[in-house]
């Protein structure tokens, strides 16, 4: 019913929860930045800030209490600060983190989820629910109002450390955190290999880069931004034995047992067609917003160089 309105190359967020499949697009999100939600029976907050390209959903539950999130209108380091409706503590969005307020310190959960195409979406859970945009609330939804941003000379309202020369403000990049270690994988790379292979702390990741997914920040509609791509990163082991992957078609195939897998970390192919790669949470964003917090970050670079 969502492809009345919403295009296949249009950027959605991908939840999924005790059987439930869920997309937020972003057409959407771009106007409202926070969508309070319960996916599989656990209370949710869907969240996106457009000046950082930074998608990231949290468990709603907090010291035992269920509150709803609200945009409060500030920025800081050009980031979403969101407000939790029990203490009206501030919440910095990049890192879930309570800033002012009665919770400063307490730190939200990150769920996994992942940016893809609509197409993507519906061709891997058909009966999959999309959040509608019967919102109660009159937007231009399908405009971008930031129209050219993502290529813009420098971030809007940012005041903060000036960003590392390692890589472009504006630098897309997937950034992966276990424990301590944070590891920096630009789309300038994901682009060109597709596929990485690596071992973030002591996970061993896999990173999957495809086209086919439309920049939200680009043109006038959503649905005319430039291609960027989309990515998912997962646990690269199933059943305990670790598999190493490359790029074969529009899918990626693992050298272990020859399976083929899509962009959601599903084995279409194969003998281990119908197993699921395990998502890991990671982020999508503006190098400039991750640097800003953390500028320590490890960028990744191919073997070759």
């Amino acid at each position: 019913q969502a492809s009345d309105w919403l295009k296949d190359n249009e950027p959605v967020i991908l939840l999924s929860h005790n059987g439930e499949n869920r997309a937020y697009p972003i057409q959407i999100l771009i106007w409202h930045e926070i969508a309070n939600d319960e996916i599989g029976g656990m209370p949710v907050v869907i969240t996106y800030c457009p000046l950082c390209n930074s998608a990231i959903v949290f468990e709603r539950t907090v010291a035992g209490q269920v509150p709803t999130f609200g945009t409060t209108g500030k920025l800081h380091y050009s980031d979403l600060v969101m407000y939790d409706s029990t203490t009206e503590s501030w919440w910095q969005q990049l890192t879930g983190e309570a800033i002012i307020g009665d919770r400063v310190g307490m730190k939200l959960t990150m769920l996994p989820s992942q940016v893809i195409s609509f197409g993507d979406f519906k061709t891997r859970f058909p009966d999959g629910k999309v959040l509608s945009q019967e919102t109660g609330m009159s937007r231009r939804y399908g405009v971008n109002p930031y129209t050219g941003y993502d290529t813009s000379e420098s971030p809007f309202l940012y005041a903060g450390p000036q960003t590392p020369g390692a890589l472009k403000p504006f630098e897309r990049i997937v950034i992966v955190q276990q424990a301590n270690a944070v590891t920096v994988y630009p789309y300038i790379v994901l682009t060109q290999q597709r596929v990485v292979n690596d071992v973030v702390g002591n996970q061993p990741v896999v990173i999957f880069w495809k086209a086919g997914t439309a920049s939200a920040l680009d043109g006038v509609y959503v649905n005319r931004g430039r291609d960027i791509g989309a990515t998912g990163v997962f646990d690269a082991r199933v059943d305990s034995k670790r598999l190493t992957f490359e790029a074969r078609g529009e899918n990626f195939l693992d050298h272990e047992t020859q399976s083929t897998w899509d962009i959601t970390g599903q084995a279409v192919e194969g003998p281990l067609r119908g197993k699921q790669l395990a998502s890991i949470v990671h982020g999508d964003y503006f190098w400039f917003a991750w640097a800003a917090f953390r500028p320590d970050s490890k960028i990744y670079a191919p073997r070759s160089q």
